[in-house]
């Protein structure tokens, strides 16, 4: 018991004890070192806890930011679409208010004939004009068949073209492109004016138009509107020679037959009558210069001169028509001057 007491007392051990001393000093250094390895432990511990902490903010900076599927550009685009979209649906809503609108309301129909404007027409007949015209009398102005009315018009003979247009809010305009003749045409006992394409157009409506043309024979009420071209096609040719040169021997001309397209006949007159000139189908110019040159002389010669052929080169037939008066048959050589 006494022993126990010592134990407890560590100065009294140290004064009895001579081995106690160093075991002590050893369970300071452990105990020291047990501290110490701790303190290191817990300091390592907090370095850990920062440094787990820093990493969690730089990781929540990382994290991406949930964003949409569809693309920036492809949203603004898809904007821009529906922008347009809800335009034209506007538009469309619109045009269609405008539409009922113009097709219903009464300030859009034709009253009269006042409301229908017809100019161009000088040889056409005008009545015939507005007839057709006036068929949308009543009706609204939008209605009005603009295409059938112009081939309607273009049915005029004298028409070669025609145009119909709105004018709003409730007028219609018709402009009239007449067709322009270059010769009177004889067609069984009656006398047309004929264009250069060959349509028979009647005598002009008014009578203040005044013609000087020659009449052109050969041609046929049933003749096909085909061959009226071709025979117009050789008059115009004709024309066009004798006037080449500034002469408008065209003008001495008071008819011309086109019933032989290889035989040219025309009927030129002057002082010493009318006479008639087998042309052939070229060379016209040449032969009628010929013709004017030498009638004088021919008519001297020949007392009863009533046509001449000149389609042979160096002969000239006077009179070939008249079988009972031989004598007028007569080659001639046209003198120089």
């Amino acid at each position: 018991m006494a022993q126990l007491r010592l134990n407890k007392d560590p100065m009294a051990g140290n004064k009895f004890n001579g081995d106690d001393e160093p075991r002590g000093r050893a369970a300071l250094r452990e105990n020291a070192e047990t501290q110490r390895r701790s303190s290191a432990r817990a300091i390592e511990m907090e370095n850990l806890d920062g440094e787990d902490d820093a990493q969690f903010l730089r990781t929540e900076k990382r994290v991406p930011v949930r964003r949409s599927a569809i693309p920036k550009k492809a949203r603004a685009r898809a904007k821009i679409v529906l922008a347009i979209i809800a335009a034209a649906f506007g538009l469309c809503a619109t045009a269609a208010a405008a539409y009922q609108y113009g097709t219903t309301s009464w300030r859009f129909r034709i009253e009269s004939r006042d409301n229908i404007e017809v100019t161009g027409v000088q040889n056409a007949p005008r009545a015939q004009v507005i007839e057709i015209a006036s068929k949308d009398i009543h009706r609204n102005i939008f209605a009005v068949p603009l295409e059938e009315r112009r081939k309607q018009l273009e049915e005029i003979p004298w028409v070669e073209s025609a145009s119909v247009m709105r004018l709003l809010p409730n007028r219609i305009a018709v402009h009239i492109q007449e067709r322009t003749p270059v010769a009177f045409v004889q067609i069984g006992q009656k006398i047309s004016l004929i264009d250069a394409n060959g349509i028979v157009m009647g005598m002009a409506a008014t009578r203040q138009a005044r013609y000087s043309f020659p009449v052109i024979r050969g041609i046929t009420e049933t003749e096909p509107r085909s061959s009226r071209s071709a025979a117009m096609k050789l008059y115009n040719r004709l024309v066009r020679e004798l006037d080449s040169e500034g002469a408008n021997y065209s003008q001495a001309l008071s008819e011309v037959d086109l019933s032989d397209p290889e035989n040219v006949k025309v009927t030129a007159n002057d002082a010493g009558g009318a006479v008639v000139i087998f042309l052939g189908s070229s060379d016209f110019l040449t032969r009628f210069k010929l013709y004017t040159g030498h009638v004088a002389e021919w008519r001297q010669q020949f007392h009863n001169l009533q046509s001449v052929d000149l389609r042979y080169e160096g002969q000239i037939i006077v009179n070939p028509d008249v079988a009972r008066a031989p004598q007028a048959q007569a080659s001639a050589a046209p003198k120089k001057k």
